[in-house]
């Protein structure tokens, strides 16, 4: 009588775990995109990246443009002042490679991610090249 209860326990439990793994597997993984290539993915959620052209304060909102400055940027972040606190030094973007997660919008016929959180802006650090052996 233990071995069927023993058994159906087990099966129940490997099946729960076979559900479960299912369900993380089965997530969408997001677009990666150059800048270049956000124009073409307007109200598609995608991890857009490239090299932080201009960053531009104003009293309400921070400009990230990527790869070239405004008015030739393919793609912008955009941080409203309301979001800015968490972020730390903003113009010590420039010149760096990031990725910027979220929803891409068509404002005035240009690419731009609204970034409301930290987690939606991360900083690529350059892969290091292991010193040549002699």
């Amino acid at each position: 009588m233990i071995k069927p209860f023993l058994l159906t326990v087990t099966l129940a439990l490997t099946l729960g775990s076979a559900s479960a793994e299912s369900t993380i597997t089965n997530s969408p993984v997001p677009l990666r995109l150059g800048a270049l290539e956000a124009q073409n993915h307007y109200d598609e959620t995608a991890i857009v990246t490239g090299k932080v052209a201009q960053v531009t304060i104003r009293p309400k909102v921070v400009f990230l443009n990527l790869d070239q400055p405004h008015p030739d940027s393919p793609f912008t972040g955009v941080i409203f002042s309301q979001n800015t606190n968490g972020f730390g030094d903003l113009k010590s973007l420039e010149g760096k490679s990031v990725e910027i997660s979220g929803n891409i919008k068509n404002f005035k016929d240009s690419p731009e991610i609204v970034i409301a959180s930290t987690n939606q802006l991360k900083v690529i650090t350059p892969s290091v090249a292991a010193p040549a052996k002699e």
